[in-house]
C-alpha cells in the first residue's frame, strides 16, 4: 500500500516495517529516518530522485530498497554501506555507472533492468551471497571474470545487451539454473530465423474480436477473443497476447514471440494458432489456443524472502501418480524445446498451468533464448543448466507428496533423479532425454512416447 508524505510527516506511520512513497519526490524525505528502528523495506519507485542521503545507513534494519522509474544516473555508493541490505532494485532509471562501492555486503538480489550500463565492476565477485542478478536491457559488451566467484548465483538475466558471446566460465557456475540471453548480437541471427523461417499463420486483426482480459504480465496483455471464420459463420474462442513492446525484466517481447513460434507443437506446451497481422497501432501479438479455465498456475512466483524459489499455497499436496505425470510432461516439453534450439530460461512452477492429476502446460517464454543445435558443447552446457531448474521443480513436487505409501525403490529412484539434477558437479547432471527415460520407467509408460524423447 502506498503511503503519503502527509502521513509520514504527521507521525502516522510510526513503527512501520514497510514504506512506499510515490508522490513526485525530488529529494529524499528526512522524515523517513524517524522509522529507523523498524523500517525494513523502502520503496521509492516512480519519483524524480537522483540521489540518496549519505546517512542512509542510519536505517540500520533496511533489507530491501526499490527505486525504479527514477532518473538516477549512477547506482548510489551509499548502498554499499548498508550492512543489512540484501535486495536492491533500480529498474528503468538512467544508470550508466555502477561502482564497486555501491554493492552491499549481504547482496542477494540486484535488479538493474532497463538502464544504460556498459560495464559491471570487478567487485561484483565479492558478492558471495548473490542469487539473482537482473541486467536485461542495458549496454553490456562483456561480463567481468570476477563474477565467476559468485557460486550461489541461480538466476541471471542478460537479454537485450551488446554481448558478443557468453563466456565459458559463466556456464560452469554450479547453481546457475535460470538464464536469459536473447537479444544480444551473438544470438540475433537465430532469433530472426525463428520469426522468418518457422511456419506460422498470419491472422488478420479484423478476424479477431477481443472480449475480456484474462491476465497481464511484464511483456503483454492476454485477452479472450473470438477468431472469426473466413468462409463460415461460426467462430471459435482463442486467447490473444498483445505485446507491450518495451524491455521486460526477462528480455524483449519480440524474442518471446520468436520462441513461442519456434517451439512448435507439443502436448505440454500451449498451442500457438498464429501471429497477429495488421494491428492498427502496429502492435505485435500472438493468437493461442484458449486453455480450459480449470488449469491454474501450479505455484506463485518467488517472494522477496524466497528470492529464487516459488511459493506454494500452504495446503498444496500432490498424489504420487500426479507428480510422475507432471514431471514426465515437463521433461518431455523441455526435451522438445532443446531439440528446437530453445532454452526456456524460466522453467518454474509459476509458469506451469496445472489441470489436476498431473496434467500440465508450460508457458511464458519471456526468458527464452536461442542457440545453434550443431554446437554440441554449448547445447549440452545450456541443457544441463536448465536441468538444474527442473531439479528445483522436482524437489518442490516431491516435498509436497507423501512418499511413505510409495514402493520404496520407486520413491528412491525419483529422489535420486532429483539429486542428480541438482548436482553442483555440472557434468554429472542428466540430460532431458535421460530424465524422461527414468520417468518412463517409473510410470510404466514403456516406449509409448519414445520418439518424443529422442536424444537432443
Amino acid at each position: 500500500m502506498t503511503s503519503t508524505l502527509e502521513q509520514l510527516r504527521a507521525g502516522q506511520l510510526a513503527g512501520t516495517r514497510r514504506l512506499k512513497l510515490a508522490c513526485g519526490l525530488s529529494e529524499f524525505p528526512r522524515e523517513i529516518f524517524d522509522l529507523a528502528d523498524t523500517l525494513e523495506i523502502l520503496d521509492l519507485s516512480g519519483n524524480a530522485l537522483t540521489r540518496l542521503p549519505d546517512d542512509l545507513p542510519r536505517l540500520s534494519k533496511l533489507r530491501i530498497i526499490f527505486a525504479s522509474d527514477n532518473p538516477f544516473t549512477e547506482l548510489p555508493e551509499v548502498l554499499g554501506q548498508c550492512s543489512q541490505l540484501s535486495m536492491v532494485g533500480f529498474k528503468a532509471n538512467r544508470i550508466r555507472k555502477v561502482s564497486g562501492q555501491s554493492l552491499p555486503p549481504l547482496l542477494r538480489w540486484l535488479i538493474l533492468t532497463d538502464n544504460e550500463i556498459d560495464t559491471l565492476p570487478a567487485e561484483i565477485g565479492t558478492c558471495t551471497q548473490l542469487q539473482k542478478l537482473m541486467l536485461a536491457g542495458n549496454r553490456l559488451r562483456t561480463l567481468p571474470e570476477e563474477l565467476a566467484a559468485c557460486s550461489r548465483l541461480e538466476l541471471l538475466r542478460l537479454a537485450a545487451n551488446q554481448l558478443s558471446e557468453l563466456p565459458a566460465w559463466l556456464l560452469r557456475l554450479p547453481r546457475l539454473s535460470w538464464l536469459a540471453f536473447a537479444g544480444n548480437p551473438f544470438s540475433e541471427a537465430l532469433e530472426t530465423a525463428a520469426l522468418t523461417d518457422t511456419p506460422s499463420a498470419d491472422i488478420r486483426w479484423d478476424e479477431l474480436k477481443l472480449e475480456q482480459q484474462l491476465g497481464e504480465g511484464a511483456s503483454g496483455v492476454i485477452y479472450r477473443a473470438a477468431l472469426l471464420a473466413r468462409h463460415e459463420h461460426a467462430s471459435r474462442p482463442v486467447a490473444v497476447k498483445l505485446f507491450k513492446g518495451a524491455v521486460t525484466s526477462d528480455g524483449l517481447p519480440d524474442c518471446e514471440m520468436a520462441a513461442c513460434i519456434r517451439a512448435g507443437d507439443h502436448p505440454n506446451l500451449i498451442p500457438v494458432v498464429g501471429k497477429v497481422k495488421g494491428h492498427p497501432a502496429g502492435t505485435h501479438g500472438l493468437v493461442m489456443e484458449l486453455i480450459d479455465p480449470q488449469f491454474t498456475n501450479l505455484a506463485g512466483p518467488p517472494s522477496l524472502e524466497s528470492c529464487t524459489r516459488d511459493v506454494y499455497d500452504a495446503d498444496t499436496r500432490f498424489e504420487f501418480a500426479s507428480v510422475l505425470r507432471l514431471a514426465y510432461g515437463m521433461a518431455s516439453a523441455a526435451c522438445h524445446l532443446h531439440r528446437q534450439g530453445v532454452m526456456h530460461g524460466d522453467l518454474y512452477a509459476h509458469n506451469i498451468l496445472h489441470g489436476g492429476q498431473g496434467r500440465a502446460l508450460l508457458g511464458d517464454f519471456g526468458a527464452a533464448s536461442f542457440y545453434a543445435t550443431d554446437d554440441r558443447h554449448f547445447r549440452f552446457a545450456l541443457q544441463r543448466l536448465e536441468v538444474r531448474a527442473y531439479g528445483c521443480l522436482l524437489e518442490e513436487l516431491i516435498d509436497r507428496c507423501d512418499l511413505v505409501a510409495v514402493e520404496a525403490d520407486i520413491a528412491a529412484k525419483l529422489v535420486a533423479l532429483k539429486e542428480n539434477c541438482l548436482s553442483e558437479e555440472i557434468d554429472s547432471r542428466p540430460l532431458f532425454d535421460e530424465i524422461a527415460a527414468v520417468l518412463r520407467q517409473l510410470t510404466g509408460a514403456g516406449d509409448r512416447d519414445t520418439a518424443a524423447f529422442a536424444a537432443v
